[in-house]
């Protein structure tokens, strides 16, 4: 059935049969350097404010996008080549969606600020994209954390799949879901000698959920559903829409051949989680995670990836000539329960030579006997001056004062106590960390008195999560431990909560790496 979206009052709200599986699913280009630098390249990437057809039966959506598309172009580098980035702002002064007033960083500002973050990434300061460092359309903020010209990226980490996105303070929500993210893919010699599917059978895969207007805006609320009095707009305290996008398209699918594809996965969604499965009940192959490839693969039927994981996987369609298969989603809601489609009806081209290497990546763990420093850090919730659930770490806001303050070479674990009763993505800047255990504690016993009383054994991380991770799944009621080394740069970072209604309202903290007293 063809929609009249236009005798739909909000689609949002509304129970409407979108057609499902109606356009191809589109692959963000690979941006083209400005100009060739002698050990790596420039860009020069714009910020604009376009439309663009989000479905074949909507009308066209105004979205933001990075060089006039929504996702970004991918930006493709090889390790340790330097990629200098030039973000300009030419957005208009208006936003697209609600801003809350009342929040840090949007009390006194420019309605509409950016500043782009490369996730994932082990950058200096300047060049890390820090929330305070935001700019407009012709001017840069003058503070503490100055918003720089040009952005310089190393690459001097392993191969992987980062994303680039806005990090504005207070508004990272809304300028995330107008449209401001992309792809930003690191190679190496050595992935590149694993014959993985490569080329056309090489595809990003950006997931995020939507919700629409009548007129195929965008919608976002502007309150929650319990209105709270004085505050208008009002951040929610989570979002989830009723369209499943990959790529900039509703509900889109994709002609494959039958032999092997690798797809790089992002879940770039404000606040929904998915557990992906195929929906003819075939196995498939994780690869790789946040900081790149895994030691060995994973052979698995369903993948779970909060906001802002990535997961690198291999699907082989060799035995499923002729079949539609659906890319699922574990939901009750039989719209948010598809992702897309993918139809195995090209012919194929020559002989599959791709492989799934047994072994992919060496890996090494790091000594829990060399961490220096053991922090518990607490994720709860308490109300804000208006009584609405501010999300916090250990207790503390953003504007207090710095309290993690590693040193420069040190190995740290931190102990991430869940008193809250649903899950949290938590993403650390600069660092690729590594996943020690998650066990069960007393939540009732620690509010009480501070002290942790382990209620159950150690649980080691899944096999999908034994690689380098950024952003980690901190589970209810239980401590999760990870480890890493604070090494390359000195300065001033954030850690948050990637769910992003909970890192604008509070759920984000700076760290700073600092100087060890024997350097």
């Amino acid at each position: 059935m063809i929609m009249n979206i236009t005798n739909t009052k909000l689609i949002h709200r509304t129970r409407i049969q979108i057609p499902k599986f109606v356009d191809e699913l589109p692959i963000p280009e690979v941006l083209q350097p400005t100009k060739r630098l002698k050990d790596g390249a420039y860009y020069e990437v714009k910020m604009l404010q376009v439309k663009q057809k989000l479905h074949k039966y909507f009308p066209e959506t105004t979205v933001w996008g990075y060089n006039g598309t929504y996702p970004g172009p991918t930006i493709e580098t090889l390790k340790d080549r330097t990629v200098m980035v030039k973000w300009i702002n030419c957005l208009p002064k208006k936003h697209l969606l609600p801003v809350d007033r009342t929040l840090h960083g949007a009390v006194d500002t420019p309605e509409v600020r950016t500043v782009v973050h490369l996730h994932g990434a082990r950058v200096s300061p300047e060049s890390d994209g820090h929330p305070e460092a935001w700019f407009t359309k012709g001017y840069k903020e003058t503070g503490p954390f100055f918003a720089t010209e040009v952005y310089k990226y190393t690459n001097h980490q392993q191969a992987a799949t980062l994303w680039y996105h806005d990090h504005a303070m207070g508004i990272t929500r809304l300028n995330v879901y107008a449209g401001l993210a992309g792809f930003y893919i690191i190679r190496d010699h050595l992935e590149q000698r694993l014959n993985l599917p490569s080329g056309e059978y090489e595809i990003p895969l950006l997931i995020q959920d939507r919700s629409f207007n009548k007129d195929g805006s965008l919608f976002y609320p502007a309150e929650p559903p319990q209105p709270v009095p004085g505050v208008f707009p009002s951040v929610v305290p989570i979002f989830l829409g009723n369209t499943i996008l990959v790529n900039g398209k509703v509900w889109p699918y994709l002609n494959v051949e039958p032999r092997k594809y690798r797809f790089r996965i992002l879940n770039g969604s404000n606040s929904r989680t998915y557990t992906l499965r195929l929906s003819n009940g075939q196995k498939f192959y994780q690869i790789g995670t946040d900081g790149g490839l895994l030691e060995s693969p994973v052979e698995l039927d369903a993948l779970t990836i909060m906001p802002a994981e990535r997961a690198d996987v291999i699907i082989d369609f060799s035995g499923s000539k002729g079949e539609y298969i659906i890319l699922t989603n574990d939901d009750t809601d039989e719209n948010t329960s598809n992702v897309m489609q993918f139809r195995v009806v090209l012919t194929l081209k020559g002989k599959d030579t791709s492989t799934i290497p047994e072994i992919l990546y060496p890996f090494e763990r790091l000594n829990e006997n060399m961490a220096t420093k053991v922090r518990n850090l607490t994720l709860d919730t308490v109300p804000d001056r208006y009584g609405r659930p501010s999300f916090q770490l250990d207790g503390k806001m953003w504007r207090d004062p710095v309290t993690e303050m590693p040193e420069l070479g040190s190995i740290e674990i931190w102990n991430l106590l869940n008193l809250i009763a649903f899950p949290h993505p938590i993403h650390v800047h600069l660092v690729q960390f590594q996943i020690l255990d998650r066990r069960p504690f007393d939540v009732q016993h620690y509010r009480s008195t501070g002290e942790i009383i382990y209620t159950g054994d150690p649980i080691p991380p899944d096999a999908n999560e034994l690689g380098w991770k950024d952003t980690v799944r901190v589970t209810p009621g239980q401590v999760t431990r990870i480890i890493a080394k604070f090494d390359g740069y000195t300065g001033d970072y954030v850690w948050h909560c990637h769910i992003l209604e909970h890192e604008d309202h509070d759920m984000m903290r700076p760290f700073r790496v600092i100087k060890s007293y024997f350097s």
